[in-house]
């Protein structure tokens, strides 16, 4: 039985980025074989060269909420933060909130001065509460005017642009976090691929709070994943399967596709138009049914999204390929560089 500890690895501070790459297209990128486990120094837009026509690729356009808000208890003042994570019935919430001991069930928060008031409505686990919120308005709108987006905690300063989290094909709001793989694309690198007669398809996988969660069991069996929504819809579905019976290439960009593919594709292989909510959690064992190739960053260790790129390309092939970024300067994370898994 795997351990936790089995997907652990040293990393210099120094090493992970802490702000948005300016051209994205000239991250680096690590290409690796999991065939003979070599490995190739690449910049982002020499991904063109790995891809033919007739070729799928798969991007998540889930669109990142400013989802963190900083808000104040009524009945005593205190500082709470809250992190929206799923919408329920309405104007209804599942949000992380920190400190979590201190909003019992009717607490009630204000943020921006009354513009927005949160009333806790169920006490969950971990951290979790429901909120009903009530405002004057477009809520996405008093989001924006109000919320921060939700960067990682190894990430220590701000960013002032909304748009610098998010792809430049982001479309459908829902994630507190970015499919990070995305954010290397430029609309002009996209032109390209499509010119040489790749096609590019959309499905919508809204990033949850598994993107927080570490895994803290000692085993990697003994880990519970938290659910996540996706989207598949009808065109998508078709040139993804049309792809595999042409005998070519499924690239998923970010392990978002991956997993949403790979929960579609488990019966029958095929890819369905489809919504709903997935917890696959690919680890060593997995056989991959659908996607044939996967465009990621460096993952933190300990992590699933670490457990699902060892599972692709073998464990020992990505520990080298990972010890041999460190060595080389590349940057990890959310704004760092990338892999090329193939």
């Amino acid at each position: 039985m795997l351990k936790t500890s089995d997907f652990d690895f040293d990393l210099p501070n120094e090493l992970i980025a802490q702000k948005p790459i300016v051209n994205r297209d000239e991250a680096k990128m690590l290409v690796i074989d999991k065939n003979d486990s070599s490995l190739v120094d690449k910049k982002f837009y020499n991904i063109v060269d790995y891809l033919e026509a007739g070729d799928c690729l798969v991007l998540n356009d889930s669109k990142v909420l400013p989802a963190r808000l900083i808000g104040i208890k009524v009945s005593t003042k205190a500082v709470v933060e809250i992190l929206l994570l799923n919408r329920g019935d309405g104007d209804n919430w599942k949000c992380l909130v920190k400190p979590a001991k201190r909003i019992k069930l009717n607490d009630i928060i204000s943020f921006g001065n009354d513009i927005l008031q949160a009333k806790c409505i169920a006490i969950g686990e971990e951290g979790i509460r429901e909120f009903s919120f009530k405002y004057n308005g477009v809520f996405y709108e008093i989001l924006d005017q109000l919320g921060e987006m939700p960067l990682p905690p190894y990430i220590k300063q701000k960013i002032t642009n909304h748009e610098d989290y998010q792809t430049v094909y982001a479309k459908n709001i829902g994630s507190v976090a970015a499919p990070t793989a995305g954010l290397h694309f430029t609309d002009e690198l996209l032109t390209r691929i499509r010119k040489k007669g790749v096609n590019i398809v959309f499905i919508t996988l809204h990033v949850g709070l598994g993107t927080f969660r570490p895994v803290s069991s000692n085993y990697i069996d003994d880990h519970h994943m938290h659910s996540e929504y996706y989207e598949i819809s009808s065109r998508s579905a078709s040139t993804i399967n049309d792809t595999r019976r042409n005998k070519k290439k499924i690239i998923a960009v970010g392990t978002t596709v991956v997993r949403t593919l790979e929960t579609v594709g488990k019966t029958n292989n095929e890819i369905k138009a489809t919504s709903g909510w997935t917890n696959i959690f690919i680890k060593p064992g997995y056989q991959f049914k659908v996607v044939d190739a996967i465009i990621t960053n460096f993952h933190l260790p300990k992590s699933t999204l670490l457990m699902l790129v060892s599972t692709f390309s073998g464990i020992d092939t990505i520990r080298d390929a990972y010890h041999y970024a460190i060595k080389n300067n590349y940057k990890f994370f959310s704004f760092g560089d990338c892999t090329f898994l193939k």
